[in-house]
């Protein structure tokens, strides 16, 4: 499902009443039968107080309270302005109120004692708003949110960028939200996602190709389309049909990064794996390996990876494997970034770059780093975090934490950019995480849990994301398949081991489940 911007929402609502020809009238009166019709769902007849603004937004709330008048419940409306203030289609829908006897009140500063213990529909601000919230209106919100009452909001909770989930000055909390055609970024990107409470997406008459036009080029992800995804297993298959993934990580201090890395790899369906470590480290791994397999690299003998590692590992990928995981516990000096940057260059076959593998990248001059990646060999898949990404995208340490708030402020542009600067596969990890492609098309991630705030998280993604890179579907296929079952694995473990304990080998563990859940939908 395509997922737009307030100003792109506003587009598609114009092109809809110029270009096709259907009133605004029709669209703001289907707005307010379907936010009605979710409300009766919800609750039986009650008391409900319907906030409204004077725009198109307030427009729609008045519709809700006649709707929700004829069908039993007691609604009071409260218009957040005078009667000059109303646009021409808020006006029209007050006088219809009026003429119903329902009682409208015009009062911008609510008070405790107006809203009593009624439901409250929220129709103050709709998605056009780029202004913070302030005064009257402010203290209203506030008042709101002050004891805990349901709210629904109607398309947007009032106070929420619909662009990036930004709180301009004060934002309504709601128990859920109808919003209209298309979900607004703000309703999926925090802190807009905490406000939203459950979202529901309502076609209040917009054209199919408006909704699903090439200009918008961002798209939550749905399980649908994840579920038609997974690699397939024929009866007549064996293990050569499912890939050979390396792992090019793990360093004195750091073993068990790569070695989650390559049992998500294998957990994840892969037919084989290799681990490629620092030759002085061969006896401790193969202490531990199982069914994965170890290449021993060179070193500079203290568990180090050495630069003269490089032509065998790229030996190694073009005669034996189908993809490279870079980075995880690789350590980060001089050799590293040598090897990332050569096997970058030269790799014959896709790479996943994590971790240390984007920490080695980070120590490149920026226009290095952008180099290294438009002349790759092959497709690369960078997956950093919010820290990660602001070192990529910054040739010093110092403005780190400024970078951090820029690219939280707006992840889906942060990803898109990058992607589109580099040529390359971006994951940015976080809440949500947002993949992006070489064209900038942007793909949110519905899944996750807490839970997986633990350390290996992210090296287990990187196996995942490989192993399916392995199995034969196509980069961006595998990296947004690969990060829903991640989120999928967190959420499967924290009902079981809880949000506080889980760590990443309960997210391996649970691999399984989380294909079994897409398999079986």
């Amino acid at each position: 499902m395509k997922v737009v911007t307030g100003g792109q929402m506003q587009q598609i609502d114009a092109k809809t009443i110029e270009g096709i020809g259907i009133p605004a009238m029709v669209l703001m009166e289907r707005a307010g039968v379907v936010t009605a019709a979710r409300i009766v769902e919800k609750f039986p007849p009650c008391d409900v107080c319907v906030l409204c603004g004077p725009g198109n937004n307030g427009g729609d709330g008045i519709v809700v309270a006649r709707e929700l008048y004829n069908h039993g419940f007691n609604v009071r409306v409260f218009i957040a302005s005078h009667m000059e203030g109303l646009n021409d289609d808020c006006r029209f829908q007050y006088k219809i109120a009026e003429n119903l006897g329902i009682e409208v009140i015009f009062k911008s500063n609510i008070k405790e004692a107006d809203l009593r213990d009624s439901l409250v529909v929220d129709a103050l601000f709709g998605t056009g708003l780029n202004k913070p919230v302030k005064d009257a209106l402010a203290k209203t919100i506030e008042t709101v949110n002050s004891r805990g009452r349901s709210v629904i909001s109607v398309d947007i909770p009032s106070g929420i960028s619909a662009d990036n989930g930004e709180i301009l000055g004060k934002a309504i909390r709601a128990n859920a939200t109808v919003t209209f055609g298309l979900p607004k970024r703000g309703h999926l990107l925090y802190p807009g996602k905490d406000h939203t409470g459950e979202l529901f997406v309502e076609n209040i008459g917009f054209p199919y190709q408006f909704l699903n036009s090439d200009t918008i080029h961002c798209d939550l992800v749905e399980k649908t389309f994840m579920s038609m995804l997974i690699p397939s297993r024929p009866p007549y298959a064996y293990k050569g049909n499912f890939g050979h993934v390396l792992v090019v990580g793990g360093s004195m201090g750091r073993t068990g990064a790569a070695l989650m890395t390559a049992r998500a790899s294998m957990r994840a369906g892969s037919g084989l794996v290799t681990i490629g470590v620092p030759v002085s480290l061969m006896d401790a791994y193969q202490a531990r390996v199982t069914e994965e397999m170890t290449l021993p690299l060179a070193d500079k003998g203290k568990g180090n990876f050495s630069k003269k590692s490089i032509n065998d590992i790229l030996d190694f990928a073009e005669k034996r494997c189908d993809v490279i995981a870079l980075g995880p516990g690789m350590g980060v000096d001089n050799d590293t970034v040598e090897i990332v940057k050569e096997i970058i260059a030269n790799s014959t076959v896709p790479v996943v770059v994590d971790a240390d593998g984007i920490n080695s990248l980070a120590l490149m001059k920026y226009h290095d780093r952008i180099s290294a990646l438009n002349t790759s060999a092959s497709p690369v898949i960078i997956t950093p975090h919010t820290v990660e990404m602001a070192r990529i995208l910054s040739d010093t340490r110092s403005n780190l934490t400024t970078k951090c708030v820029a690219i939280e402020r707006d992840r889906i542009e942060t990803a898109s950019s990058f992607a589109a600067e580099s040529t390359s596969y971006v994951v940015l990890k976080g809440v949500p995480t947002v993949t992006a492609d070489p064209e900038g098309n942007t793909f949110i991630n519905p899944t996750g849990s807490p839970s997986m705030a633990t350390a290996g998280s992210g090296d287990v993604l990187t196996g995942v994301v490989a192993s399916l890179i392995g199995q034969g579907l196509p980069p961006l296929y595998a990296t947004i398949l690969g990060v829903y079952l991640h989120g999928l694995t967190g959420e499967i473990a924290a009902t079981k081991t809880g949000l506080h304990s889980t760590v990443a080998s309960d997210l391996i563990d649970n691999i399984s489940p989380a294909i079994n859940f897409l398999l079986n939908d």
